[in-house]
């Protein structure tokens, strides 16, 4: 697709100045489309423009918000087959990975939302107040490149159903599908103004929204560093701030588990979309007594990742997005080897015969719990074995991160594995596989960020908690 410039106030208007942004595929390192570098002016229009919009779109009868989403899921299954296509273009996911968790995920979520603001509970009585639930405003929505689709869709959605306005910056290396969904969203009747889109780099556009006092609310994903920039922004004007940042999450095998299960399950969470993933386990806890064990099954399981072209049927692991992502990842990579970290599998070097495309090998390490590449994330296909003395210990080592977004424990004693999910410090825990919820709340502990997405949590992040007292009779 060619973008047409910025959307705002419902029609697309084109740049302010000539310069613009490429878009390159990860796996031929082509450029394939090149979009507007946005300025503050451009990011102040949008605002302005869902601010004209605010009073309206919130006064909308809910059931006709909830309607605006349905028809954009019914657009973008419509479109689903072309979605992935860009989707692997844009971030190198294979192709039938795509269109099953990105596209898919999507599609549902914008059904999902519209039920959630059905159901949801608007107003109560408590004692002699009525408490009510209204739009926060204007929010701005600032969304990282590894699941563009979906980042945006947990952003955008549940704000429209709760009535705020919209103005939406997403990545610059990803930003094809965000112009996707924009046409998908003019199509379906979205009234002008309740949604922009301002195409940008996050240190012009991003900070701009971020401070800008028109803004209601910023909705941010993204890396740590970058979350610390923007809630300090934020804090200027006090906004309301969500954060969904890093990760490094651990997988708990407790002894009595079936650790081939587990290791191939935490590979496969490791892996997806080449490690591109904040929820990812990166993290394999192990009992010490059980290393050399799960050594040799991770590395059974990592020769079956086929890596290269995603857009191949055979394909299991893609390139990473960017050549800076590769060099990033093969940095920590080398620089763990070089600390004494024990090479299981994988390694910097380019996958053999890959010379073109930004390509990673699947890599398993064995290092200690204080080690960079056991504590950093590292955001590609690398996973971490850790061994443990005992089941205190095993907690100990998952809790001492500066992170808190994943986890996963895996036990023959579901009873026991419940236990050790409760005393870890972290959103979300998976219990012997456990598969991920759409309907449960998402988000982290400390320094994974603040407020939750999915479900009825994602929608609440969205509303202003209002309380009205009426006099007493007498």
């Amino acid at each position: 697709m060619t973008p047409q410039g910025h959307y705002i106030a419902g029609r697309w208007q084109a740049p302010q100045r000539a310069e613009t942004l490429p878009v390159t595929d990860p796996t031929t390192e082509a450029v394939v489309a090149r979009v507007p570098c946005g300025t503050a002016a451009e990011a102040d229009a949008g605002v302005q423009a869902a601010r004209q919009a605010f009073a309206a779109w919130s006064a909308r009868p809910l059931e006709e918000r909830a309607a605006l989403l349905e028809r954009v899921a019914d657009g973008l299954e419509a479109r689903a087959d072309a979605l992935a296509d860009l989707i692997t273009q844009e971030v190198g996911m294979p192709r039938k990975l795509a269109r099953l968790i990105q596209v898919n995920n999507a599609i549902a979520s914008w059904r999902h939302y519209a039920g959630v603001a059905r159901a949801f509970r608007h107003e109560e009585a408590v004692g002699h107040s009525t408490v009510v639930h209204e739009p926060i405003g204007v929010v701005a929505c600032i969304t990282p490149w590894n699941f563009p689709l979906i980042q945006v869709t947990h952003k955008v959605a549940p704000a429209l159903a709760a009535g705020c306005t919209v103005v939406l910056k997403p990545s610059e290396m990803a930003p094809l599908t965000a112009y996707a969904l924009a046409e998908v969203l003019e199509q379906a009747g979205c009234p002008p103004g309740v949604f922009n889109l301002v195409s940008g780099l996050g240190s012009e556009v991003g900070e701009a929204l971020a401070a800008h006092p028109d803004v209601d609310m910023l909705s941010f994903t993204g890396s740590t560093r970058a979350g610390r920039r923007v809630a300090a922004l934020g804090a200027e004007t006090v906004k309301r701030v969500s954060l969904e940042l890093g990760g490094k999450s651990a997988a708990i095998v407790l002894p009595d588990a079936d650790l081939a299960q587990a290791v191939k399950a935490t590979l496969g969470s490791c892996f997806l979309n080449s490690g591109q993933t904040c929820l990812a386990h990166t993290r394999l806890l192990v009992p010490r007594e059980r290393l050399e064990e799960a050594k040799a099954l991770a590395r059974q399981a990592a020769a079956g990742y086929v890596v290269g072209d995603p857009r191949a049927p055979t394909t299991r692991l893609g390139p990473v997005a960017s050549a800076a992502q590769r060099e990033r990842v093969t940095g920590h990579i080398r620089r763990a080897l070089a600390e004494g970290a024990e090479r299981v599998t994988g390694g910097a070097e380019a996958p053999e015969g890959l010379d073109t495309g930004y390509f990673v090998q699947p890599t398993v390490l064995v290092a200690t719990p204080d080690a960079a590449v056991a504590r950093e994330e590292v955001f590609g296909p690398v996973l971490t074995l850790l061994a443990y003395a005992d089941e205190d210990d095993a907690v100990r080592i998952a809790n001492d991160s500066p992170y808190g977004l994943g986890g996963a424990v895996w036990s023959a004693d579901e009873d026991r594995a419940w236990a050790v999910a409760r005393r870890m410090r972290t959103g979300q825990v998976d219990i012997n596989g456990g598969a991920f919820n759409l309907l449960a709340p998402f988000g982290g502990y400390k320094q994974s960020g603040n407020g939750r997405e999915y479900g009825r949590w994602g929608y609440a992040e969205f509303l202003e908690v209002k309380a009205i007292q009426r006099k007493a009779q007498p």
